[in-house]
Order: C-alpha cells, then structure tokens, then sequence
C-alpha cells in the first residue's frame, strides 16, 4: 500500500475532527524526488531556487484550475494516509488501525465504498423527500378545498336563514341574528382549525426544503471525507424526515340540522296561528310547539354543530381495558370491554400501575396522533360514572386530585352523579344541561387539533361538551365507576 510522504504538517499536533481521526496536507508544487521527511536537502541555494519555483508553479495551477484534492494522514500513524472507514467508531483510518492500533479487530469497509453506500442512503432520502413535499401539498390542497365548500355552505345556509326569518317577520328578528352568529362563530371556529393544519403542512415542507438542499450539498461534496462528516452530523435528520406523512382528512361542518331545527319551529309556529286565539288556548298548543320542534325555541343555539355519526365512524376504535390498572373493586369482562363493580374485591398483587383507591381503570391502547373515535354504552352505570381520558403519569394510589379522573392536568372527563353532568379537567368544572339521561355516549378525539368531545348519541348525535386542549403524551381511554357496570361498544 502506498505511503504518502510526511511534511511539516503531518508531524504537527492532532487535528481534532468527531468523525475521522486524519490530518489534511496539501500538496506543494515540489517534485516528488525532492520532497523528503526533513524538508529540502541538498545546497541552499537549490532549496530557495526550488521554493520560488513551487510557489509559481502553485500559482499558475490556482489561475490555471482548482487545488488538488488534500491527502489525508491517520493521526495515530502519521505517515500513513487514511484508505479505510471504522463501522463501530465511525471514523476514517489507514490499514494499520485495525491491525495494531486502537480500532484493533473493528470491522472496516474502504472509503470509497463507505462513500458508495452513504450517496445512495442520500439518494433514497431524496426521493422519499420529493414524495413527502407532495403529500403535504396534496394535504393543503384538500384542507383549502373543504374550507372553500364550507365557506360555500355557510353563507348559502345564511341566505336560507334570513327568508325563513322574513316570513316570520319582526317577531324572530333576535332569533336570526343569534343563528347566524352561531354559524359564524363555528365557521371561524372551523377555518381556525383547517388553518393551523394548513400551517402545520406549510412548517413541514419548509423543513424538507431546507433539508433537500443540505443533502443536495452533501450528495455533490467531492471530497469523500467532508462527505462523510456532513453525512453523519445531518443522518439523524434525514431519517426522521423518511418517515412517511399522515394523510389529512379536515372534518367537514354541516349546518343541515340548522335547517331542519328551523324549519320545524316555522310548520309549528304556521300552524299554531292558523288556529283561533281561544282553540290554542284551549288545547294548550304551546307543549305542542315544544314536541313537534323536539326543543324549546333558542335552544339549539346553545349547543354546537350536530354532525352525522357517519362522518365519526370512520375513525372507529374499540379500546380494550387493562386489567393491571384496574382497582381490586372491578371486574373485566373475557372480551375487556365491559367493567362492573363488585361487592368483595379479589386479593390483588401489588403493581404500581393499579389504582388502590379510586374505582377507576384505563385501556390497554393509547392514541398519540390522528382522530379517534369510540362509544360507551351507560344503561347499566347506576347513578354515578366519570368517563374520558388520562395520560399514564395520572395518579394511581390514593384518592388525592392527583389521581381522580379530570381533578389534574393529566385527565379529561364528563362526570355524572345524581341527575348533574360536569365536564371536568385540572379541577376546573363546567355544568351540561341534559333534560334526560344518556343511555350511549360518543368520545371523539383529534390529537392534532387538541380537540375531544363527547356526545349524547342515544336519539341522533348531540354535542354535550368540547375540550380543548394541547396534548402533550399519549392518551388513554379511562372509565371510573360508583356502581353498576360500563362497556365499550364494539363499533363497525
């Protein structure tokens, strides 16, 4: 193997470098048979007619093209070049290193073949790369398309509002502004959401494009070594960047059940007035107007959109429940859907994960992304229940408010006991009006958005209450019990 000559530079301290134990030397313009380990040697008039030949000649290959490549010595054995690449250690050494020196055994592959393998990790990137920057786009795309129709469907369900609210004249003038206010608000509410995700895309593909042109750079280095630094420093990136992206699918916002709410309140309000004054009186046709409008008139502006389920099945989930979180007081069904409260506790081993005071238990799952969504059935929870989610940092010995579903900042949950429903997170209450029980309730979740709601879903799909929130670990469906028994319905 080839020895390159040793200069003033290769008996110089160490140069440090965190990937390759080397040293560069340039090369002078001198004549190979006239460079020696002690410099010059001969008459010193023939070392300064050599000097000032060398550096005319260096200067005419700077005018005439670039500098050679630099030759690179092991620091360990300075007069050797580097010709080979230490898997384990991760740096660049010459032939003797993994014979006698301290990479002694290390497996090695030559530079050149490091360097092969590395431009085609880079290649691949690339591509991956290109192919994530257009799933992004695909994404934006498909966000601002949905807000366009929503935009549409808003203003041609505001258009519809105010005919209605003509033909019933001055009396529901209130009524009109308060609908479309609560359209707005919601559309804003909407377009909130549908921005942030377009932002979110946009922050992606900045960082892939600043990404794409630093392994551009790295993949067109002509140097093998300042290849293999760069490689190295921007790998952890790169292989972050590889995973591939989630595809977006913006929850459409309909005002349907807008129409139908007001279109039933206009029939019965047509209808009443047709009658005599006396008649109406008579037949008390006010409780009428209340049934046949299946709400009390302003109601429906207290609560927000009510979509179709369909549109939340698509996001099914069926979480099963962990026995190991479970208190000694509950007991799983085989298919761990279903927990019941029993009156003797079974003698449990002791495990951290379990709560010992507070009847109370989380899933096996957990969801860190995405939307989820998944229903409970209550017929049988009695008079008390807490249902919702938690981190796995929530509390699980004691009955302190570290450890009570929706008393910390780990947990969200509705609670209902004795006729009252709360909505609850971080000891901070908020009161549902519900005029009857839930037999079923629906709990859907968008991780991104920090969004979870949960809805009464035992006559259509009504809105109980919404949290929003920045999650920030994973979340675990969590039930807690005062009586009776709670199942997690297996969903299409």
């Amino acid at each position: 193997m080839a020895m390159a000559a040793p200069s003033a530079a290769a008996t110089a301290d160490p140069v440090p470098w965190e990937i390759c134990e080397a040293r560069e030397v340039i090369n002078t313009a001198q004549p190979e048979a006239q460079r020696k380990p002690g410099g010059w040697c001969g008459r010193p008039e023939d070392a300064e007619n050599g000097a000032v030949a060398a550096a005319a000649e260096k200067e005419d290959q700077g005018r005439e093209g670039p500098e050679p490549a630099p030759t690179w010595l092991c620091s360990e054995h300075c007069n050797r070049t580097v010709e080979l690449f230490c898997s384990r250690c991760r740096r660049c050494v010459c032939a003797l290193c993994p014979l006698v020196g301290s990479h002694r055994g290390h497996p090695v592959r030559f530079v050149h073949e490091e360097v092969s393998f590395k431009q085609k990790n880079i290649q691949k990137c690339v591509k991956q790369l290109a192919l994530k920057k257009k799933q992004e786009a695909s994404n934006i795309n498909k966000v601002n398309k949905a807000a366009n129709e929503l935009e549409e469907h808003s203003e041609a369900t505001k258009i519809w509002l105010t005919g209605k609210f003509t033909e019933l004249r001055l009396l529901l003038d209130e009524e009109e502004m308060a609908a479309k206010k609560f359209i707005d608000r919601n559309t804003q509410q909407a377009f909130r959401t549908y921005n942030e995700q377009m932002e979110l895309c946009q922050e992606r593909i900045n960082i892939i494009d600043n990404l794409s042109r630093k392994i551009q750079r790295i993949h067109q280095q002509q140097d093998p070594i300042r290849l293999l630094q760069e490689y190295t420093t921007s790998e952890k990136e790169m292989m972050q960047q590889m995973i591939p992206t989630e595809l977006c699918h913006p929850i459409p916002v309909r005002f349907e059940h807008v129409k139908t709410y007001y279109r039933n309140l206009a029939t019965a309000v047509f209808t009443t007035l047709q009658m005599p004054f006396d008649v109406r009186l008579k037949e008390d046709t006010c409780s009428q107007l209340s049934v046949s409008s299946k709400s009390k008139p302003g109601t429906l502006l207290k609560t927000t959109p009510t979509p179709e389920r369909s549109l939340f099945l698509k996001y099914a989930r069926i979480p099963t429940l962990e026995p190991d979180t479970m208190h000694p007081r509950l007991r799983l069904s085989d298919d761990r859907l279903t927990v019941t409260c029993v009156l003797i506790g079974k003698i449990q081993l002791c495990n951290p994960q379990r709560f010992d005071k507070l009847w109370q238990v989380l899933s096996r799952d957990s969801f860190f992304s995405g939307s989820h969504y998944w229903e409970v059935d209550l017929l049988k929870s009695g008079i008390g229940w807490w249902i919702g989610v938690a981190y796995s940092s929530i509390g699980r010995k004691g009955d302190s408010e570290a450890s009570r579903l929706g008393f910390n900042r780990e947990s969200w949950c509705l609670k209902r006991f004795d006729l009252e429903y709360w909505a609850f997170h971080n000891g901070e209450r908020t009161r549902i009006p519900i005029d009857h029980d839930p037999e079923r309730i629906g709990i859907f979740l968008d991780y991104e958005a920090g969004i979870l709601s949960f809805y009464d879903i035992t006559c259509g799909m009504t809105q109980l209450h919404t949290f929003y929130s920045k999650f920030q670990e994973p979340l675990y469906p969590a039930l807690r019990l005062w009586e009776g028994s709670i199942t997690i319905r297996k969903l299409p």
